[in-house]
């Protein structure tokens, strides 16, 4: 995954080892979550795009 820069934004999501990761970048924080099931993941990283105002996220 990419580095954190300062006044970046943007929502990633990777499958790994049978699991999904949500990555969210604001700002200069980082926070990432794991989830069991696609489908929760999808819809996580399509609520934090909302909550960020960007176009899309990236699947990695």
């Amino acid at each position: 995954m990419a580095e954190v820069a300062p006044g970046d934004r943007r929502v990633e999501v990777v499958e790994a080892d049978d699991e999904w990761l949500v990555r969210v970048v604001e700002d200069d924080q980082e926070l990432t979550r794991s989830f069991a099931l696609q489908s929760i993941a999808l819809a996580f990283a399509e609520g934090q795009r909302i909550r960020l105002g960007l176009a899309d996220f990236k699947r990695i």
